[in-house]
C-alpha cells in the first residue's frame, strides 16, 4: 500500500523526538541503600578528604577526573548518596577498572572522608586473532556455507592505560581473507584541565575477496581465478576531542583515504566507484557529538545516549567524490522495577546525493542499522532508519572468585549476568535507484521480533543468542556479538 511508509516515517519521527526529548531529562535513579550504613543520616556533609586506593597504575587526576564530588564542599544528604551513586558509574565507565566503589567514612557528625576503592583490569592484551570476517556470525552460517577461507588470524596487541592516563594503544597484524596492519593510539587529556584529548589512526589492508554489488538483498563476493588482489586500501585519520563536562564530547576527525582496485572489478561492476577509475582518493572531515549517560557502557540497564555526526567526503578539488553523509543514533534505557529493564533506540543514516561508491553504501545490515530476523540480508539504500527495542529480564547475576587458582588478581573474579529478552525492530530503507535485484526488502516497511538470552562476562563481554521472525515469513536462530543498542 502506497500510504505505509509514510505513516511509518511519522512514527518513527515521534519515537526519535521522545528519544531526544528524554535525553534533556535527568535518568531516574533506583532508591539505593545509605552507603555510609547511617541509620539516621545528617541532613548534610561536608566532605574532607578523597582517598583513592587500588589504582596501582591510573593516576590519581584521572580518577578525579569522572567525580562531581569535591573536597571542602558540603552537600545535602540525598543530593550527595545520588552523586555518590553517578560517580562510581562514570569511573566503571572508563573500562580502566573491575571494581569502583565510593564510600563515606564519617569523622563528625556532618563530616566525612571520602574513600574511592577500585581493582584495577589487567591493560596489557596481547592476543591472537581468530575471526570471522564477515558482518556476522548468522552471514558466515548460512550465506557463506560456514567457508573457514574467510577467517581472519593474526596478532593484537592492546595496551589500554599507556603510563596510566587513560591512552590506549593498539597493534594488529593479520593475514587470512583480510590482510591488514592497523596502528591505533589515542590519549584523553593533553592539557592540565584535561578538556582537550588526540587520536591518530592508521590502517592498510588488502583483500582477494570482495564484496562488489548486492543480488537479492544479500551481498555478492568476488574473486578471479587467478586469486589476485583485488582490492588494497590506505586509510590515516587525526581526532581532536573536546570533553566539557562529564557526559558530553566533541570530536572533529580529518582523514585521507586511497583505495585500488583490480581492473576485473570494474568489469563486473562498472559503478563500483562511480566515476570509472581503479582507485577512490579523498580527504574527508568528520564532526560528531556524543553525550552518554549510561550506568554501563557495554551493556547499559539505564541511562541515555545520543550520537550525531555529520561527515564530508571530499575536501578539494582534486577529490574523486564530493558526498556528504548524517548519522544518529539515539537510545533510551529504563529500569522497570529490580529485575526488568527497557531499551528502546532510533539509529539511521543519510547521503544526500542518489549513488555512492560501493565502499560506502549503508543500509540495514551495517553497522549499527539491522533489524532482527534481516541479519543474512543486506538491505542498501541512500536513506536508512531503524527503531530497536528489547524488554529484558535478569535472570542471573553472580561473581565467580577463582583467586584460590588463579594467580593474577586481575581475572581473579568472573562475572556472569544472564538476560532473557523480548525483542521488536522495525525500519525503511530508501533507495532512490529501485535497483530491481533488490526490490524486495527496499523502500518497504520491514520489521522483526523474536526471543534471546543475553550473557555478560568477564571484562564485559557480551554474547547474543537469539531466535527471531522477520515479517517477510522466515525465522532463524542468531549469535550476535555485543549489545544491539
Amino acid at each position: 500500500m502506497t500510504y505505509r511508509p509514510f505513516i511509518f516515517f511519522q512514527f518513527l519521527i515521534f519515537c526519535a523526538a521522545s528519544c531526544l526529548l528524554s535525553l534533556s531529562l535527568p535518568a531516574q535513579q533506583i532508591p539505593a541503600e545509605d552507603p555510609s550504613g547511617q541509620i539516621n543520616p545528617p541532613e548534610r556533609v561536608t566532605v574532607n578528604n578523597i582517598f583513592v586506593v587500588g589504582n596501582e597504575k591510573t593516576r590519581r587526576n584521572i580518577i578525579l577526573r569522572e567525580m562531581d564530588i569535591e573536597t571542602g564542599v558540603t552537600y545535602d544528604w540525598e543530593a550527595f548518596v545520588e552523586l555518590l551513586l553517578a560517580d562510581e558509574k562514570k569511573i566503571y565507565n572508563l573500562q580502566l577498572f573491575t571494581t569502583a566503589t565510593l564510600t563515606p567514612l564519617f569523622v563528625a557528625d556532618e563530616q566525612v572522608e571520602l574513600l574511592v576503592s577500585l581493582k584495577e583490569r589487567w591493560y596489557i592484551l596481547p592476543s591472537l586473532i581468530f575471526n570471522l570476517a564477515d558482518r556476522n556470525f548468522s552471514e558466515w552460517w548460512i550465506n557463506q556455507g560456514r567457508d573457514f577461507s574467510r577467517v581472519n588470524y593474526g596478532v593484537k596487541l592492546d595496551h589500554n592505560n599507556v603510563g596510566g592516563r587513560n591512552e590506549k594503544l593498539r597493534v594488529i597484524g593479520q593475514l587470512g581473507f583480510t590482510q591488514a596492519v592497523d596502528l591505533n593510539y589515542s590519549i584523553p587529556y593533553l592539557d592540565k584541565n584535561q578538556l582537550h584529548g588526540l587520536a591518530a589512526k592508521f590502517n592498510y589492508f588488502t583483500n582477494k575477496n570482495i564484496p562488489i554489488r548486492s543480488i537479492e538483498n544479500k551481498q555478492f563476493f568476488y574473486r578471479n581465478e587467478a586469486e589476485d588482489v583485488l582490492r588494497k586500501t590506505l586509510n590515516a585519520f587525526l581526532t581532536y576531542s573536546f570533553r566539557g563536562s562529564f557526559y558530553n564530547i566533541h570530536y572533529l576527525t580529518a582523514g585521507f583515504h586511497n583505495t585500488r582496485i583490480h581492473a576485473d572489478v570494474l568489469e563486473q561492476n562498472p559503478n563500483y566507484f562511480t566515476h570509472g577509475s581503479q582507485r577512490l582518493k579523498y580527504f574527508m572531515a568528520t564532526y560528531r557529538y556524543r553525550h552518554d549517560n549510561r550506568d554501563n557502557v557495554a551493556y547499559a540497564t539505564e541511562g541515555t545516549l545520543l550520537d550525531l555526526s555529520l561527515t564530508q567526503y571530499g575536501l578539494f578539488s582534486g577529490d574523486d567524490i564530493s558526498e556528504t553523509e548524517f548519522s544518529v543514533l539515539a537510545s533510551t534505557y529504563t529500569r522497570l522495577g529490580k529485575k526488568f529493564h527497557f531499551a528502546t533506540g532510533i539509529s539511521g543514516s543519510a547521503f544526500f546525493s542518489p549513488r555512492q561508491p560501493y565502499t560506502l553504501v549503508r543500509g540495514i545490515g551495517y553497522r549499527p542499522d539491522f533489524i532482527r530476523g534481516y541479519e543474512v540480508n543486506v538491505i542498501e539504500g541512500q536513506q536508512t532508519i531503524v527503531h530497536k527495542n528489547s524488554l529484558r529480564y535478569e535472570l542471573l547475576n553472580i561473581a565467580f572468585d577463582i583467586s584460590d587458582f588463579m594467580p593474577i588478581e586481575e581475572f581473579s573474579v568472573i562475572p556472569f549476568q544472564l538476560y532473557l529478552s523480548a525483542n521488536f525492530d522495525q525500519g525503511f530503507v530508501r533507495d532512490a535507484n529501485r535497483i530491481p535485484e533488490n526490490a524486495r526488502l527496499t523502500n518497504r516497511y520491514l520489521s522483526g521480533y523474536g526471543f534471546g538470552l543475553d550473557l555478560i562476562g568477564i571484562y564485559d563481554t557480551v554474547f547474543r543468542f537469539e531466535y527471531s521472525f522477520n515479517n517477510a515469513g522466515t525465522g532463524n536462530f542468531f549469535i550476535n556479538v555485543r549489545a544491539p543498542l
